[in-house]
């Protein structure tokens, strides 16, 4: 998680020469206010650039620069990931841009590009369209989730599930990809020089020669290939085999779990009965002043003293009643545990006996080969001459074919990387394992802003939404204010996700005049219910220009002025 702590810039857009410095992580929820014009969004203008070296809105880079003074832009942010804390500085007039680690300043000796790589994918672990739509929410210039090409939806989606090393492995198994077939090109160019001097050589020999010792070369490079992948085949199994043995560990407790549950339910079943007879003789007690049997008067003394005991009795059996629900429950998830340990058990012993199989027919089939490779040594051995030039050059060219074989081999597992690391691979069986949970929690918000439809995301992120009739509609058939809805609703998710991941999670959370024009009162509301959730570790800045009607609402208040020209945080 990315803990941003404080920021300080001076110079930039109405800012003067004195640095103004905001603490990032003081409070929880911040209303940042003033006056149109005041320097509000400043702010993500400043964090954009430090982070990014561009600002957050539609502006050109030099515009960024106070119009007064004209030099001096600095911007200086600290914070913390990984156990590592970094201040990062970045000006314009003189240019700067400086990372320091722990205090120390890291190395320079890069590229702009390369130096900003380092920070985006290292340190950040996140890029500007990411942190648009995780960290700040401006409605100037955000460009909505829904409004994002296909491809940099993907891209959002990527950063959100640190999917990014997959893209690196993915080029640089291209770039192996590229070699191993120039690799091979090279050795068949030998391989060919090769066969022309022995052909050159043995041309006194007949047909017969050349093609039995083609024929067992191809068998035996045959017969190589099959032990590999028997060798592999095997290493297979031993893995599975011991995750088998690790599973069967993991439900030992399986018999004894659900005795454990049976008896449960019995006691259950005994306290239920219970706590009836006892509400049933305080209903008694509390309701007749004389026996209907005998028809004698019950003393009040007597109906309180009973009444107390079967309550106090009632309390002690409804508090084992909760205990034993809870260890019930407890039994369900575990016994859930096993029935899924089951399952893949099942699925090892499946697969251990299909490589098992496999095993045994490459047998027969390296049994049936090195047969006919003896006949045919048998063949060649009556009708070839001996010839030590001939000898070497075969040995020459054996060599290489090996070498060929062992290049295709490394050439076609590089090119099923290659094909695994694409889009359409790993990363979309990623991501087709987290569309369920982006779409339950994109719905989860939108109930919380009070916005009942049913939204669904596909794998390749296109929206399908539905309203309680079932009518079908698109982002844009919505208001202004139930985009808002659901921007707020795929921005609160992707921050949860990222959580979950440990990708691109951070504390801090801007939103500039979201209240301004599109939430209702309703929906404001409930907003600021969701932003009491988040509280926990998060820490929330809402910028403004009505919220002096929102105050009570935020544990910090920073006013924005104008002083001679100048934006300034006022005292």
């Amino acid at each position: 998680m990315i803990v941003f702590q404080r920021i300080r810039y001076k110079n930039i857009l109405s800012t003067g020469n004195a640095f103004t410095e905001i603490d990032l992580t003081k409070n929880k929820t911040t209303l940042i206010v003033g006056d149109n014009g005041a320097g509000k969004s400043t702010v993500l203008d400043a964090l954009s650039f430090v982070l990014y070296g561009k600002p957050f809105r539609k502006i050109n880079k030099p515009q960024l620069l106070n119009a007064v003074n004209q030099k001096g832009l600095m911007v200086e942010i600290e914070l913390e990931t990984a156990g590592r804390k970094y201040k990062i500085c970045r000006g314009i007039k003189p240019a700067l841009f400086e990372i320091y680690q722990n205090d120390k300043l890291m190395n320079q000796t890069a590229s702009v590009r390369d130096y900003q790589d380092i920070l985006e994918k290292s340190i950040l672990k996140m890029n500007h369209k990411s942190f648009s739509q995780v960290v700040v929410l401006g409605s100037s210039t955000f460009v909505p989730f829904m409004q994002l090409s296909a491809a940099q939806r993907r891209e959002v989606i990527e950063d959100l599930l640190d999917l990014q090393i997959f893209s690196t492995m993915n080029n640089l198994l291209k770039e192996k990809v590229s070699q191993g077939k120039t690799d091979i090109r090279e050795v068949q160019y030998d391989i060919n020089l090769l066969e022309e001097k022995i052909d050159l050589e043995i041309k006194y020999q007949d047909t017969i020669v050349t093609d039995v010792e083609r024929t067992i070369g191809d068998k035996s490079k045959r017969i190589y290939e099959h032990k590999e992948t028997i060798r592999k085949t095997s290493d297979e199994i031993s893995t599975y085999e011991g995750q088998n043995r690790t599973l069967a560990n993991r439900i030992r407790d399986k018999d004894k779990t659900y005795s454990r549950k049976d008896s449960i339910r019995a006691i259950l079943d005994q306290l239920q009965s219970k706590i009836k007879k006892i509400n049933k003789d305080i209903d008694f007690f509390e309701h007749y002043d004389n026996c209907p049997t005998c028809k004698q008067d019950i003393s009040t003394h007597f109906k309180n003293k009973i009444v107390d005991d079967r309550r106090n009795n009632l309390d002690e059996t409804t508090k084992g009643l909760e205990d034993l629900e809870k260890q019930r429950d407890q039994l369900e998830e575990r016994i859930q545990e096993i029935f899924v340990v089951g399952e893949e058990i099942h699925e090892l012993n499946t697969n251990i006996s299909e490589r098992n199989n496999n095993i045994h027919s490459y047998n027969l089939f390296i049994t049936q080969l090195n047969e006919e490779i003896e006949e045919l040594k048998e063949k060649a051995n009556t009708v070839k001459n001996d010839s030590t030039q001939i000898a070497t050059l075969n040995a020459k060219r054996d060599g290489l074919l090996k070498s060929k074989v062992e290049l295709g081999e490394h050439h076609s597992l590089y090119r099923v990387g290659s094909e695994l690391l694409k889009d359409t691979g790993i990363k979309s069986r990623i991501i087709k394992q987290y569309v369920p949970v982006m779409n339950k929690l994109i719905n989860h918000y939108l109930q919380q802003l009070g916005f009942f439809v049913q939204f669904e995301l596909d794998e390749n992120f296109n929206e399908k939404i539905k309203s309680r009739f079932r009518d079908e509609f698109s982002y844009e058939s919505f208001s202004e204010g139930e985009k808002m809805r659901i921007d707020l609703s795929l921005l609160f998710t992707w921050r949860t996700i990222a959580k979950l991941r440990n990708s691109v999670s951070t504390n801090l959370l801007i939103m500039d005049e979201v209240f301004d024009s599109s939430l209702d009162n309703n929906g404001t509301e409930e907003f600021f219910k969701i932003i009491e959730e988040l509280t926990a570790d998060t820490n929330t800045f809402i910028i403004s220009h009505k919220g002096d009607v929102m105050i009570d609402k935020f544990r910090n208040i920073i006013r924005f002025e104008k002083r001679q020209n100048f934006s300034r945080i006022a005292a």
